[in-house]
């Protein structure tokens, strides 16, 4: 079982995920969406396509733009459909 983790609390968790470039990407399904508010920021990778972000929220506490996903990737990154990864602090491990 894969588990993402912010503030110590369980924000995904998975059996299945696809890994590119060192990061773990967690079905959207995954996702205890309680946690997730989505953000206006977007970003662009050359091979991957447009990246859209969601703010995690623990408590009081927002972890700003700490998921990213690509809501219609490129052709050569199509297996991370639907699919959402993180970064600044949460923690991913195998559990």
């Amino acid at each position: 079982m894969l588990e993402a983790t912010w503030q110590g609390v369980v924000i995904a968790q998975t059996e299945k995920f696809e890994k590119i470039e060192g990061n773990y990407y967690f079905p959207a399904d995954s996702l205890h969406m309680q946690y997730f508010q989505p953000s206006d920021n977007h970003t662009k990778c050359a091979w991957k396509g447009e990246a859209s972000y969601y703010n995690v929220v623990v408590g009081e506490e927002t972890n700003q733009d700490a998921a990213w996903f690509y809501p219609h990737p490129k052709r050569e990154a199509s297996n991370i459909a639907g699919h959402v990864a993180f970064w600044r602090g949460v923690q991913v491990v195998e559990s």
